[in-house]
């Protein structure tokens, strides 16, 4: 499969990796996409990965994974619009985390989401919240003494949530946990602040929140 992978931070980098590394074609996407930064990051990861634009990551991909920083969402999207995206599965990792109070808090919530506005401007496209949840160096073959906990996702599309659960499988995750359409973005995203406060607490950054059923 070929995919592109938009921003080229920790956590697009990670997934970058994770796809590489089980034979998938990777082009990550950056606005420095020929920086000495990338430039040495490609030279210390094995696989099929090359660097590109925006566009070029979006258009390359026959599924893509949004992992821009939270704030920039509405400039990316701006200048790339809907077209290269088409009806593709997008895995959306983004949060809209707020840390300009010295916390982590959320630039908006709980009316709408960065899922949502994802999926209104890629009305064609198949958006998959997943992976915004955990830490990056967690993504790709997590590590937890009592067993990774199942992923939180939400999307509007049946098949699009099952290929992300098949991912999620292959990276590692036991299973994905579906709480409904994109529009539960709203819930999920504002566990993130949640869980920054807990890793500030623990010390830690390789934590994550379980759902234990009865």
């Amino acid at each position: 499969m070929k995919v592109g992978v938009l921003g080229s931070g920790d956590v697009g980098q990670a997934l970058a990796r994770g796809f590489a590394a089980r034979g998938h074609e990777v082009k990550i996407g950056s606005r420095d996409p020929g920086s000495d930064r990338l430039k040495a990051w490609l030279k210390e990861t094995r696989g099929a990965i090359t660097t590109g634009t925006f566009e070029e990551a979006a258009r390359f991909g026959e599924l893509i994974v949004f992992s821009v920083h939270g704030s920039a969402v509405p400039e990316v999207l701006g200048d790339l619009g809907p077209g290269p995206f088409g009806e593709k599965v997008v895995i959306d990792t983004t949060n809209p985390l707020d840390f300009s109070t010295g916390s982590a808090t959320l630039l908006f919530g709980l009316t709408d989401s960065l899922g949502e506005r994802i999926q209104r401007t890629l009305p064609k496209a198949k958006v998959v919240k997943a992976f915004n949840t955990v830490s990056s160096v967690q993504m790709v073959d997590p590590q937890f003494p009592d067993g990774a906990p199942e992923m939180l996702i939400c999307g509007n599309d049946p098949g699009a949530k099952k290929t992300v659960e098949g991912i999620l499988r292959d990276f590692g995750w036991p299973a994905a946990l579906d709480v409904g359409g994109i529009e539960e973005a709203r819930w999920i995203e504002p566990l993130v602040p949640l869980w920054v406060r807990i890793g500030a607490k623990l010390g830690t950054w390789r934590h994550a929140l379980k759902i234990v059923r009865p």
